[in-house]
């Protein structure tokens, strides 16, 4: 069962299906599991990863039949990605780098974006909800099109897309626009991430839209966010596999880290049985995450800076509502003030009893010049391409590594394709040629490193036409477009 972040007085608690369809409580916090099951890993050792996923899955979804996530599972990773493991895990000298990039739009999205579709529709099901369903989905690069790509051959739902006029690669923002359709929306905000959020969570707390049916593909929906969980079981059970570790064994953990959903879930993982022993927060410029795990100090007072890295781009970190819930002792009165503080005056300090429950967690940032050099270094060591996410990670390991000095095993998840970002990392690697597209920088990387082209970046040919809404008439465009959308039903 599951309930909000910020319910008051009595408990009020929902079904996992129920909360998929609603994404978010209607006291604006969201939704969580307060016991965690726990999982003997010794048990799932031979466990393929649709298995683990069923198994995984299944486990924190409490009204979902075995027979129903198994064809949910069956079906989301069914020929949808290029490699028959799903997910790859590959050594280097250093570290190990876990690819979740191989689905149809190339970043870790698609791992629980392939199933969050398909969670929706059997949801409405067992609730007996019918009609249209309205996705709204902000987007800081890659949810948009693996959300697209998920939801488009689902019956009865519609999906609306926003995302930052120029703040996502020319390749995103090609890919989400490449999907528009009769029920998929795509909208440029001038904005940014946190902006695009902002609109989305007011539709949601809006007492003028309650006749829609909303739901949401961000991580702040526990359907996205559960199947995250899956694959850091995989990883560690692959090190047990290869032999580089014993069971039992601890391991750290870097993520590359925006909206806090990707690393939240390697939390869950860990309280669910992984033997993960540092959670490393990697984040680029927009450092509010580094500054809250050093100083237990949330600040989003502070500029807002693009960068090469521009999943990372946020200020507000909406996940990490659901941390300073389990960090508090499961205390919602504790987190609605904590949440008050933030929407108020942009900043919160957690006290000395949550801080003590960060032990799990190290944070740190990147630079430009330091992800660009974590790019080359790794080529260079390992003749392996790295995106410019992954390299904000692999340059805060190496940070972590010179302050702690710790041996441990570490998997860095490597959440996008390094051919998203062509031109950034192309130039890290001290290609000399010069590009003027995208496209032609996708040429000159795969001749100069010898990977293969993916087929979904063949199929990007040309400009496709964008719709942009300004910042503050966004929320007026948003009614409208909801009105057009339930007009069609």
């Amino acid at each position: 069962m599951y309930k909000s972040t910020r319910q008051l007085g009595k408990t009020k608690e929902i079904s996992s299906s129920l909360a998929i369809i609603k994404g978010m409580a209607e006291d604006g916090g969201l939704f969580v599991c307060d016991k965690l099951p726990s999982v003997e890993l010794a048990s799932l050792g031979s466990f393929s990863y649709h298995q683990l996923a069923k198994k995984i899955i299944g486990l924190l979804l409490d009204d979902f039949s075995e027979a129903e996530v198994n064809e949910v599972i069956t079906s989301a990773y069914d020929d949808k990605f290029d490699t028959s493991e799903i997910v790859k895990l590959v050594s280097n000298k250093d570290c190990y780098f876990l690819e979740l990039f191989h689905g149809q739009t190339l970043a870790f999205k698609d791992m629980a974006l392939s199933i969050l579709p398909l969670l929706l529709t059997k949801a409405k099901i067992k609730n007996g909800i019918s009609g249209k369903t309205i996705v709204l989905t902000a987007t800081s690069g890659d949810t948009g099109s693996a959300a697209l790509s998920g939801f488009h051959k689902q019956k009865d739902i519609d999906v609306i897309v926003f995302y930052p006029n120029s703040g996502v690669s020319w390749i995103q923002e090609q890919q989400m626009l490449s999907f528009q359709g009769k029920n998929s929306h795509v909208i440029a905000l001038e904005g940014n991430f946190d902006d695009a959020q902002r609109l989305v969570k007011q539709a949601f707390h809006d007492d003028r839209l309650t006749h829609y049916s909303l739901s949401s593909a961000n991580s702040i929906n526990i359907g996205r966010l559960i199947p995250q969980v899956v694959y850091y079981f995989y990883g560690y059970l692959e090190l047990v596999r290869k032999n580089q570790i014993k069971f039992g064994e601890q391991i750290n953990v870097v993520v590359p880290t925006g909206n806090f959903g990707n690393i939240l879930a390697g939390y869950m993982a860990k309280k669910m049985g992984v033997p993960i022993k540092k959670l490393i927060c990697a984040s680029n410029v927009n450092n509010v995450l580094t500054d809250f795990f050093r100083e237990g100090l949330y600040d989003r007072n502070r500029p807002f800076i693009k960068t090469s890295s521009p999943s990372m781009d946020i200020l507000i970190s909406s996940n990490l509502e659901r941390l300073l819930y389990y960090i508090s002792g499961c205390n919602a009165s504790k987190v609605r003030t904590l949440m008050d503080q933030l929407s108020t005056t942009g900043m919160y300090q957690i006290d000395s009893a949550m801080r003590a429950n960060l032990t799990d967690f190290y944070g740190d940032y990147a630079t430009e010049i330091e992800m660009e050099e974590a790019i080359r270094e790794v080529y260079q060591k390992d003749n392996y391409v790295i995106d410019t996410h992954t390299a904000v990670a692999k340059a805060v390991y190496k940070k972590y590594c010179q302050e702690t000095s710790d041996k441990t095993k570490t998997i860095i998840t490597a959440t996008a394709h390094p051919f998203k970002f062509p031109k950034t990392v192309g130039k890290a690697l001290g290609i000399k040629e010069q590009a003027k597209t995208d496209k032609e920088w996708i040429q000159l990387l795969a001749s100069k490193t010898g990977i293969a082209i993916p087929k979904i970046l063949h199929h990007l040919d040309g400009e496709k036409e964008q719709t942009l809404w300004l910042a503050k008439d966004s929320y007026q465009n948003l009614e409208k477009l909801l009105g057009d959308i339930d007009e069609k039903n």
